[in-house]
This record gives structure tokens, C-alpha cells and sequence, in this order.
């Protein structure tokens, strides 16, 4: 590779893919498809309590933070704003990332890159870069597969071998309850921590792992617990975090790593919340006191069904391991595939109950998937079963089949997706409510626990049930009242609950707030039967600006 003549004097534009992103264009956005995980692939059919939120590109905020080179990064543009960038800054260098879906619009900010900044290099990154023979869709100068940050500072003749800086990454942006504004969190700031990339399971679906070499290959970029430590005491004193969201394929597989974070936890008395994900063989290296200690509250972990074959969940019981965990207040997110090989419209039914039985207090459900460039995908193609004609844009998990399966057609595919998100939500309740029988499980055993550090986390997430908190599960009781009687009379319980054993202010906050909520969550449901349709905020964030 031949590195950038202007080196760390280069100007550098990174940039997300523009909006819109929930409505059907030209581009390849659909209306089926948001930029909101929860909303999108969790709480997509549970109406008003649905939860909204938006995550910033982290990929570029970290690759920023570790180049000396002048850098914008412009997240969440309109495509208008993405054109007035390049013409007004004349920049060396444009990165753009994007996922599979968004080909078209990376295909359509190349060309705009051509047309108004023509004497700039354009460099692409992300899962875009996975889509076979992607060089003949899009005009780039360079396509960067993988781990970007050495790339690029190879590229711009910095040392590859400087370790690298963690940003400060707000989890989350934009939350919203029941129509309403709510705190960043939940009112419990969280940070992303990113201490590798890649999955050492390799499922042959997984664009994560393959993209990061396949299975068994990942990048480290925090090693030792004193890394992941320094970076979290960082989010700390910038944002005020005290949550974490562990952006890591299998966070709990290194023992060793998750243990000396453990110690500086301890040593330091920090309070800590982890959200970790995890695969069922790596949860058992750990007993649960273990995890309490760690501040781990809430595990994604995989629940595909009995049949599935997949090594990360070879000999265990998930059923026992949901319960177990969430007896301790470990909020388990469980995520399973609907429409692997061996389902069939007779077992489907099964597979969503087992699914659903697990009381999860959240639930991915996704289509199996062939995504290009995965090894599913390479064995579907060569069998001759990939359907033709599926727009890039459409293939994602959350529509319909882009392939031939043995028992189940592609309009069905969808229909029993839909199926398993309704069948969670009327059986287990909104999510929200399930995380606050969690929280609540949590208060009760483990508030006059030994170690203060766990005695002052689960005492906090008391204070915010007492508060706004139970205000939504009013709410939630009269909007459920007529849908949904029994789970009404579930919600009222816990409320009740609440206000008997935690007490305080919470009887007045939930009669005078409560009422606010439900009036919002009717007047949302009214008003966008589908879900309110929202865009992120656009970001502009320079580095390095000055004398650029």
C-alpha cells in the first residue's frame, strides 16, 4: 500500500451513511428496516412501550481518536449536509462505512465524493466490504476489510504499534418511553467499551466473526483488565457513566481479563454495571457471585432451539441457565433464529414457545440469514438456493428469506417472525416491565449484601423503580387493562409491590407521573399504530482542527 503523500497533514472526513433511514427511497432504506436495535430486532411489536433509541457509529469515534491527523466525523448526515461538508472543507481523505443494507447510499456518497471533492481519496470500510465483488458496485479508491485503525495509520505513515486510545463513547442517544423524552440510559448513564472485535465461535452465520477473519481469529484491542479499567474510568469523569455496555462478541470467554477487572473494581470500590454479551459455555467458567461481583446485569446471550447444532450452546440447559441468571437479577437478553434448516410451519410453533418460555427480559428474534460474504452464505450459493432478484437492501434479518428453504417459503418466513415477536410480547408483557421484575428480584436479594459496592448498585436501581419507573408500570396496568387483563393484574402486582417494600415517594410519584405516561402511551399508539417513525440527530465532531 502506497501511503497518503500528505500523511498526518492529510484532512480527513469520516462519515456514517446519510439519512433517512426508516422510510422506503431510492437508496436503499426501507421503512421496515430503522436505525434503532431495540426498536428494530426487540421490542418491535410491543406498541407504545416499545423502546427508542439511537447508537452513534462508534467505529468512527474510535478510529478519530487514534489518528493525528485533522478529522471531522459527521454521523447521521442528510444528504445535503454531507455535500456542504465537502464543499466547504476540501478534504484529502473521505472514509465512509455503512452496513450490507446500505450499499446505495455508500455507492451514492462515492459519487457525490467525485463530484464536489474530486481531488480526494475515498476509503471504505464496515460490513459494506463484505458484499462479494463490492468493488464493482461502488467507486473507492480503497476497500478496507476488517480492523480499520492500523490500516489507516499505516496509511498515513503513523506507528502502527502506538496502543490504542479508547474514545468516550455514550452507549446510547435519543432515548424516548411512551412518546416522551426520558434520561440517557434510563437515567442510568451508560458508555460502550469495545475491547475486541471478531467471534472465536464463528457461527456460519455471523457477519461479525467472518469479517473479522472467521472463526477462532479476533482483535484485541484492550488485553489485560487494567485496559478495560482505564477506559471505563475514563467514561466515568467525561460522561459520568456508570453503566457499561461491552461492545465484545464473547466479553466473558477471558476469564482472566474479566477477573483483573474484577480486582480493580474491588481495590477502587466502584459500583459498576456491565452489560455483557456472552455464549452459554463461557457463562459456566463463572459462578453467579462472581458475576453479581462484576456488576454484570444484563447477558445477550444465544437460545437457538434443540436441533440447532451450534457449539456455543453444545451441553447446556438454557432454560436452567435463564432462570439461574435472572434469580440474581441478571437480565438475560435472548436472541434466537427463526427459520433455521430444521424448521418447519409444524415445529415453528414449538420453537417460538421454547423460545418465549424462557422469560427472557428481552428478545432478539431474527431470520436465519445467509449475509454475503458469511460461510452460509458460500454453502447456500453453492447449492444453487440463493434467491434471485433480493435487493442488498432487504437482506437483514428482520424481512424475509433470501433463500430456499427446505420447508418454509419466503412470504411465510416473515409471518412467523412476526409471530414470535407478538407471541413474546403477549405471554411475558412489555420489556420494560420485565426489567423492573429484574431490578426488583435484585433489590430483594441483594441489598444487604456483604460487598457495599453490590449493596449501592442494586440500592440505586431501587431509587429509580420508586421514581420514574413505577410511574410506567401505571401507566403500563390501564393501557393493558382491556388488551391484555391478566397482564395488567401482573403489572398492578409489581407496582404494589414496590410501593410496599421500597416505599418513599413512590406511591405519589407513580398516582401523579403515571397518568402522564399512559396519556402519552394512548395518544402514540393513536397516532403511529406502527411505531413513530424517528431519525438520529446529525453529529459533527474535529480533532486536530486547529491550523488544518
Amino acid at each position: 500500500m502506497q501511503p497518503h503523500p500528505k500523511g498526518t497533514r492529510a484532512r480527513i472526513l469520516l462519515s456514517s451513511v446519510f439519512k433517512p433511514f426508516a422510510q422506503d427511497d431510492e437508496f436503499g432504506s426501507r421503512a421496515i428496516n430503522p436505525v434503532e436495535l431495540y426498536h428494530n430486532q426487540v421490542t418491535r411489536e410491543q406498541g407504545p412501550f416499545s423502546l427508542r433509541m439511537f447508537h452513534r457509529t462508534w467505529s468512527l469515534m474510535l478510529l478519530q481518536r487514534n489518528i493525528a491527523a485533522p478529522c471531522t466525523v459527521l454521523d447521521f448526515p442528510t444528504r445535503q449536509r454531507f455535500v456542504r461538508e465537502l464543499r466547504t472543507h476540501r478534504y484529502d481523505i473521505v472514509g465512509l462505512t455503512g452496513i450490507i443494507v446500505n450499499v446505495g447510499k455508500v455507492r451514492e456518497m462515492c459519487r457525490l465524493v467525485r463530484e464536489h471533492s474530486p481531488a480526494s481519496t475515498i476509503i471504505v470500510g464496515g460490513h459494506v466490504t463484505a458484499i462479494p465483488g463490492v468493488e464493482t458496485l461502488i467507486d473507492a479508491d480503497h476497500i478496507v476489510k476488517g480492523e480499520g485503525v492500523s490500516w489507516l495509520r499505516e496509511y498515513l505513515g503513523e506507528n502502527t504499534d502506538r496502543p490504542l486510545e479508547h474514545a468516550v463513547i455514550p452507549s446510547s442517544f435519543g432515548f424516548r418511553l411512551m412518546g416522551l423524552p426520558a434520561p440517557r440510559g434510563g437515567g442510568n448513564a451508560a458508555a460502550t467499551i469495545i475491547p475486541s472485535v471478531g467471534c472465536p465461535m464463528g457461527c456460519n452465520f455471523c457477519t461479525t466473526s467472518e469479517f473479522f477473519g472467521g472463526k477462532g481469529k479476533m482483535v484485541t484491542f484492550l488485553e489485560r483488565g487494567e485496559d478495560v479499567y482505564r477506559a471505563m474510568c475514563e467514561a466515568e469523569r467525561v460522561i459520568g457513566a456508570r453503566a457499561f455496555f461491552m461492545m465484545d462478541e464473547n466479553f466473558l470467554l477471558y476469564r482472566r481479563r474479566a477477573l483483573e477487572l474484577l480486582a480493580l473494581m474491588k481495590a477502587n470500590g466502584k459500583a459498576w454495571s456491565l452489560y455483557v454479551f456472552s455464549s452459554a459455555n463461557a457463562i459456566r467458567k463463572y459462578a453467579a457471585r462472581e458475576l453479581v461481583e462484576l456488576g454484570v446485569e444484563w447477558i445477550w446471550l444465544g437460545l437457538e432451539s434443540t436441533g440447532s447444532g451450534y457449539e456455543k450452546l453444545k451441553g447446556t440447559d438454557t432454560m436452567a441457565l435463564a432462570r439461574e441468571l435472572q434469580s440474581h437479577g441478571i437480565r438475560v437478553h435472548g436472541s434466537t433464529i427463526i427459520g433455521l434448516e430444521h424448521h418447519t410451519p409444524e415445529n415453528i410453533d414449538a420453537v417460538i414457545d421454547h423460545a418465549v418460555s424462557h422469560e427472557t427480559v428481552f428478545h432478539q428474534f431474527m431470520l436465519y440469514t445467509p449475509m454475503p460474504g458469511t460461510p452460509l452464505h458460500r454453502a447456500v450459493q453453492a447449492e444453487g438456493r440463493l434467491l434471485a432478484g433480493v435487493d442488498l437492501a432487504d437482506i437483514h434479518g428482520q424481512f424475509k428469506f433470501n433463500f430456499i428453504h427446505a420447508a418454509i417459503s419466503r412470504d411465510q418466513s416473515k409471518t412467523f417472525l412476526d409471530r414470535a415477536f407478538r407471541r413474546d410480547f403477549d405471554v411475558n408483557g412489555p420489556s420494560l416491565y420485565r426489567l423492573m421484575m429484574s431490578m426488583m428480584t435484585n433489590w430483594r436479594r441483594y441489598r444487604d449484601d456483604v460487598d457495599p459496592r453490590v449493596r449501592a448498585r442494586v440500592r440505586g436501581e431501587a431509587a429509580r423503580l420508586a421514581s420514574g419507573y413505577g410511574a410506567a408500570l401505571w401507566a403500563m396496568e390501564k393501557y393493558l387493562k382491556a388488551s391484555n387483563h391478566t397482564m395488567s393484574g401482573r403489572v398492578r402486582d409489581l407496582r404494589l409491590q414496590i410501593e410496599r417494600e421500597i416505599g418513599g415517594w413512590s406511591p405519589v410519584i407513580h398516582r401523579v407521573a403515571g397518568p402522564l405516561l399512559a396519556w402519552s402511551a394512548r395518544r402514540n399508539a393513536r397516532r403511529f399504530p406502527a411505531g413513530e417513525v424517528r431519525e438520529p440527530q446529525t453529529f459533527v465532531d474535529r480533532t486536530n482542527w486547529a491550523g488544518a
